[in-house]
């Protein structure tokens, strides 16, 4: 059973372990289910594509591939370093993920 996300779509991370080790990227998907995220320009693999009514590209393509979830950090949008997450419940009721490192508020 797949825990919850920490990382969400459209965050920037950081890899912090692998061969695209210290590469920085957004979050393109979350995969849950399988405890994966894809990240744009990092875990590039080569797929060979066959011809096939309405697929614009054929022959070999390169594109992103899933990596584990905990080979990357979320990077604080204020203090712009790898943290863990945190979680807050705000006045209003909401609970958002907060930076370990400054304490703010990553959800808006």
């Amino acid at each position: 059973m797949a825990r919850k996300m920490t990382i969400r779509k459209g965050d920037t991370v950081l890899v912090i372990t692998g061969k695209d080790a210290g590469k920085k990227g957004k979050v393109l998907r979350a995969l849950p289910a399988e405890d994966r995220v894809v990240v744009e320009g990092v875990n590039i693999v080569k797929r060979h594509q066959r011809p096939r009514p309405g697929v614009v590209q054929s022959g070999i393509i390169e594109r992103e591939a899933p990596i584990h979830r905990s080979n990357v950090m979320l990077v604080c949008p204020r203090c712009g370093q790898p943290t863990r997450v945190a979680k807050k419940v705000l006045d209003d009721g909401r609970r958002v993920r907060a930076c370990k490192r400054c304490g703010e508020v990553i959800d808006r």
